[in-house]
């Protein structure tokens, strides 16, 4: 059985670019400020001058670099820049020159930078002034002339795209500009990628999502839907909140260079008709100092910030002036989502999505308040079913991997047909590999199907023990993975990662007392069988995803270390 969202919508045949900036399905007009400098607020861009910007930027690829010459949506052009004014018009001016925005974390390493080059095949580069240097180890790596990096600038009122050998040269003094490509074929919109997202890698190298106009189109418009009927529809006595004079707007700390960055910052505030206000990077009493002082409405977060903010004694009354809190990413325990809604006063609910369905699939409508840990309803034009390993639907209330259809949908990884056939069923529904279920309307998920935990013919998730962990007084941080059990061939017992809170008490916490605190609560399998390890601070994606590759690396190299010890 397929479940279905509360409503679907007609969505129209129309390319990216034009959906934003040229198109009545924008709530903003040319007046509205789009993005805002954090750090200096007189340093913005409105939608007119946004609009601007990428015609020059795509006659400049186009006409001095190549892109989109020969063919629509073949040329990927690689963009590791941090968050920053401009880069929404990267973004947008890759894709109106008829390119292929490729996203790179600043957090790279010249290694990563250089997988990720080879795989996209890219031949520019557009970095920042704070990742040049490894741009440009990638770049002699991958035989990429240095002519083809170039820099974007946008602090100190700058506008700058410069070059690498010329440094004096900057490609957006000169005022030509080149209109954007406006296909209007489905076969185009649907199937050419436009921009491509890298996954995070926690089960491999990171592969290269294919994301489509139809595709970002369908997951913009869905998400103002889901906005506006929770504009009209909530009840200003029952969140506390005046919805009468709402204005969008957003402090965007988390990169861009994962799905829910982009598309939370480069499309939402746009079709919202509100103000993104850009940090360069996330440092919480910057966070709490823009978010007081610019006074957003909405605030997007993943899990470990939520518990930064939980934790700091610094905050008070930040926050007043959102009418609602999202988060996503990972899934986050009931208790730390009732304590996190405790802090910043206002409904805080899950979404849940994959870079592979464009972001969010579900999300709970901002009126509605649960914190039952359940990850929302589906978004309008998508269709979910929950299936055993046999591919067989489960009764409502039992647990099975999610399957997904709908506009969102990603056509797959880029030239990667392998993984592309494994990850669609025979009839074409996109496997998440997240395992879940759903009870009272909402949906919730257990945990990955690749991470359960399996001891003695019995699966554990370790988010639900992470959850629990969270909820200790001297806990500030804690991940959970299977490694192998000593007694039992073949059979896997939980280890827990815990990261201390920095207080005298919180110090002195031993492991007999970790492992003492989830017997009183859990069940018998669910006992910490493999140990506490104490550490600095869990390994993270720049999404906020545990790395749990790296943690089970570290629980190999042990045991190796251990047997050779006897030897």
């Amino acid at each position: 059985m397929a479940y279905l969202p509360w409503r679907d919508i007609e969505l129209p045949e129309i390319d990216l670019v034009s959906l934003a900036f040229d198109s009545p399905y924008s709530w903003a007009n040319d007046a509205t400020i789009l993005h805002v400098d954090a750090a200096d607020e007189t340093n913005y861009i409105n939608k007119y001058q946004t609009r601007t910007i990428i015609k020059r930027l795509a006659y400049v690829l186009r006409h001095q670099f190549g892109i989109g010459r020969a063919a629509l949506y073949q040329d990927v052009v690689t963009c590791m820049a941090t968050n920053q004014i401009l880069l929404p018009t990267v973004f947008f001016g890759i894709i109106a020159a008829g390119g292929v925005y490729s996203a790179a974390s600043s957090s790279l390493t010249p290694f990563e930078l250089s997988r990720q080059l080879k795989t996209s095949k890219s031949n520019l580069i557009i970095a920042s002034e704070d990742t040049l240097e490894v741009a440009l180890k990638s770049a002699k790596e991958c035989g990429i002339p240095l002519d083809r990096v170039l820099v974007l600038d946008s602090a100190n009122h700058q506008r700058g795209l410069r070059d690498t050998v010329q440094p004096e040269r900057n490609y957006l003094k000169a005022a030509c500009e080149l209109d954007w490509a406006r296909p209007t074929d489905s076969d185009t919109l649907e199937k050419k990628p436009i921009c491509l997202m890298f996954s995070s890698g926690t089960t491999g190298p990171p592969k290269g999502v294919m994301l489509s106009h139809k595709n970002i189109v369908a997951q913009s418009l869905t998400w103002q839907a889901t906005l506006r009927d929770s504009l009209n529809t909530a009840k200003p006595a029952k969140i506390g909140k005046d919805l009468k004079n709402f204005k969008y707007g957003i402090v965007a700390h988390l990169p861009a260079a994962h799905v829910a960055g982009s598309q939370g910052y480069f499309m939402n505030g746009t079709m919202a008709g509100g103000t993104t206000f850009w940090m360069t990077k996330f440092v919480l009493a910057d966070f709490l100092h823009y978010t007081k002082k610019y006074q957003p409405s909405h605030m997007l977060s993943v899990p470990s910030i939520y518990l930064q903010i939980i934790n700091s004694p610094d905050v008070t009354d930040h926050f007043q002036s959102l009418v609602h809190a999202q988060v996503g990413a990972a899934p986050m325990g009931p208790g730390l989502q009732r304590l996190g809604q405790e802090k910043i006063g206002c409904y805080l609910n899950q979404s849940y999505g994959l870079t592979e369905t464009s972001a969010s699939l579900t999300m709970t409508p901002w009126y509605q308040n649960d914190t039952t840990g359940g990850v929302g309803a589906l978004l309008p034009n998508s269709r979910l079913r929950i299936v055993n390993d046999n591919l067989e639907d489960v009764v409502e209330g039992q647990e099975g991997e999610f399957l997904i259809k709908g506009q969102i949908v990603t056509q797959g990884y880029y030239n990667n047909p392998e993984a592309t056939a494994a990850m669609f069923t025979p009839d074409g529904w996109l496997r998440t590999g997240d395992i879940g279920l759903r009870r009272d309307g909402l949906f919730y998920i257990v945990d990955r199907k690749k991470e359960l935990i399996k001891y003695k013919g019995l699966q554990i998730a370790p988010a639900e023990l992470e959850a629990y962990l969270l909820s200790h007084e001297n806990i500030l941080d804690a991940a959970v993975i299977g490694v192998e059990d000593p007694k039992v061939e073949r059979n896997e017992v939980p280890r827990a990662y815990i990261v201390r809170k920095e207080d005298e008490k919180s110090c002195l916490i031993t492991e007999q007392e970790v492992k003492d605190y989830v017997k009183k609560s859990l069940a018998a399998h669910k006992q910490l069988r493999g140990g506490v390890i104490f550490v600095d601070n869990i390994p993270k994606s720049s999404s906020g995803k545990i790395l749990r590759r790296e943690l089970r690396e570290h629980a190999k190299k042990e045991r190796l270390q251990g047997k050779l010890s006897k030897l």
